[in-house]
């Protein structure tokens, strides 16, 4: 294969390097095009625009497949844990028994909160989203950790290890509180005794005088969740870390950001939407046959199927799917939901329709009717996709802190008025503005 690409603009040619990373993907460096040319390419949502290098997390939408630094995540989910996945992500390479204990430990310990914390925590009104809380608090924390929140690239990587544990400890603690100040419940504290997942879990339904202990494969479930959304290549949230880290800014101030794009209903929203869709269906005394028909004839719409990057099965889905039983199981409930959601998934794979358009359920599918048995209320679904992110924004953050790319300053193609004349206020009669000329 040639080594380079050509461009033709008018009569002039231009010329530019291949780049072809290591599971083969292909892109034109383009990055000379504006100074030799004069022009810029134009691509909506950047579906087509390769915005960094990163030897994070590697997707092939089209076979299903995603690794977090070459790992499968079927091998992952089946193996490891969300703090081991945590670690791997973060710092490249799986840890041996010493240091997984050590890291263990250190986010352990950074679980607890600072009772000042609190009283921010009663300046919000009942009614805030935990979203909205959740990113003004990890900027928050940026002021109690002043010194591993500098601004000073050189001693925030100095700091990183630490910077790293603390929000990757106090995301789900900061999480926790603002369910429990919704609810009007008191603040509890974590336990030195128990597990990430269990820690939250723990944190968010124990009472002061009647502990919550949840089954091990609620645990399992929640830790599966965190770690099948540690990372997920360039999406919005991790491309907003991305940008924000690129000016500089510090890490709690990077992921803070990430929680606001992540907040969207585009993005973090969709296990919310999916439930919401089987309550609908079940309420209307459906099955999912006559929802289906509707959908077919674009009548409703079907959520938690197809995906912006997979066009094969989600690899996350498969694996929810099958735990899904497990937690309905361990917590000795029947959810009619989840028949609806079977009965969908089934049409979906045999169904010409579903087949030709290549949906196929994706992860949203089944977390949602997880969190659901759980007991987390829909307004937490995105809070939880947040923590379990977190590794992959830190990791992301650290990437571009590491390297020399310049601040991300993407061009735009300006298709507003032209230049003209300021008008007084006298002159703008009650007809104003006038109308755009054709």
């Amino acid at each position: 294969m040639e080594d380079t690409a050509t461009l033709r603009i008018a009569d002039e040619n231009y010329t530019f390097p291949l780049m072809v990373g290591t599971e083969g993907e292909k892109a034109i460096d383009t990055r000379s095009l504006r100074s030799s040319s004069g022009f810029i390419t134009y691509d909506d949502g950047y579906g087509n625009t390769g915005s960094c290098q990163s030897k994070i997390t590697f997707i092939d939408g089209e076979k299903g497949i995603l690794r977090y630094r070459g790992y499968p995540i079927e091998q992952l989910a089946e193996s490891s844990t969300f703090i081991e996945a945590a670690y791997l992500i973060i710092y490249g390479e799986l840890p041996n028994r010493g240091q997984l204990s050590q890291f263990s430990q250190n986010v352990l310990r950074q679980a607890r909160i600072d009772v000042g914390m609190n009283n921010i925590f009663e300046g919000f009104p009942h009614n805030s989203h935990p979203m909205a809380m959740l990113s003004a608090m990890l900027n928050t924390l940026g002021c109690y950790y002043s010194e591993l929140a500098s601004n000073n690239r050189e001693r925030d990587l100095e700091n990183f290890d630490q910077a790293a544990s603390v929000l990757l400890s106090k995301v789900r603690t900061l999480a926790a509180m603002s369910y429990r100040m919704k609810q009007g419940l008191p603040f509890i504290y974590p336990k030195g005794n128990m597990g990430y997942s269990q820690n939250f879990l723990h944190m968010m339904f124990s009472e002061p005088y009647n502990e919550y202990y949840p089954h091990d494969d609620v645990t399992k479930a929640l830790d599966l969740i965190f770690l099948l959304h540690a990372d997920h290549e360039q999406n919005c949230s991790t491309s907003t870390v991305r940008m924000v880290a690129s000016g500089g800014a510090n890490l709690f101030a990077s992921v803070a950001a990430g929680v606001c794009a992540l907040w969207g209903p585009l993005h973090g929203g969709a296990n919310m939407a999916v439930v919401k869709m089987l309550q609908e269906i079940h309420d209307a005394g459906d099955d999912g046959r006559k929802f289906i028909e509707k959908a077919k004839k674009g009548e409703a719409r079907l959520m938690g199927f197809g995906h912006r990057v997979y066009k094969n099965y989600d690899p996350r889905a498969k694996i929810l799917g099958e735990y899904c039983e497990k937690v309905l199981k361990a917590l000795g409930r029947k959810d009619p939901l989840l028949d609806i959601a079977r009965h969908l998934e089934q049409e979906a794979l045999s169904d010409d329709y579903f087949i030709q358009r290549k949906l196929y359920p994706n992860v949203d599918f089944y977390s949602g009717i997880i969190l659901k048995a759980v007991g987390l209320p829909l307004d937490m679904f995105t809070v939880i996709f947040a923590i379990g992110r977190m590794p992959g924004w830190i990791a992301n953050w650290k990437e571009v802190a590491e390297s020399s790319s310049r601040i991300h300053r993407p061009r735009q193609i300006y298709v507003g008025p032209t230049i003209r004349d300021y008008v007084m206020m006298k002159d703008r009669g009650r007809d104003w503005p006038p109308a755009a000329k054709e």
